[in-house]
């Protein structure tokens, strides 16, 4: 396929000359729909953002102004008032580069979920435990060699006692908090 010479011209330019011959940039040729997604993905950022504890907003080293307007979109009573400042955030997050701050958020997702895992897995043994003792137990022992089989069973006959006396699972805490132990 030949194509018209302009045309060619035209792919040849390279991204250094981000004006075409009006004078527009790339983000100005972009259109009105787009740049409405970019704004609201931006805003998106900045309540997930505002959700975090401060510690958290403050290690990824955003603007000052940035910080105070996450710290206020929290404190704010009206919805009128959030959604004003909401979009002021997004006005505030235009100014930076979001990809280190989705890379953090990212990270500690993974972190967070990693945790869930960790204590679904120590809830599946005590469950385990509890309601069937004996196999449990010496399929912990098996996986776990380093476990204490007498504080287990002494663990385990505090929390069946309980059970059958219908007060409150202390015991079960105890062999949860032991597990955490183990498993750790």
């Amino acid at each position: 396929m030949i194509l018209p010479a302009r045309v060619v011209a035209w792919s040849n330019m390279t991204t250094e000359s981000q004006t075409d011959e009006s004078g527009e940039t790339e983000e100005q040729r972009q259109s009105k729909s787009a740049r409405k997604r970019e704004a609201a993905s931006l805003q998106e950022l900045g309540v997930k953002l505002a959700a975090l504890p401060d510690q958290e907003i403050k290690a990824l080293n955003l603007p000052d102004n940035l910080f105070v307007a996450l710290r206020d979109l929290r404190r704010l009573p009206s919805h009128g008032a959030q959604v004003r400042q909401r979009q002021y955030i997004g006005k505030l997050m235009r100014n930076i580069d979001p990809e280190p701050v989705l890379a953090k958020l990212a990270e500690r997702k993974q972190r967070h979920d990693l945790e869930i895992r960790y204590f679904q897995q120590i809830e599946r043994w005590r469950d385990r435990l509890l309601s069937e003792p004996a196999t449990a137990a010496a399929d912990l022992l098996k996986e776990y060699p380093q476990a204490d089989p007498a504080e287990l069973k002494r663990l385990l006959d505090k929390a069946e006692r309980e059970r059958l006396e219908q007060r409150s699972p202390v015991g079960a805490r105890e062999l949860f908090a032991f597990l955490r132990q183990l498993l750790g």
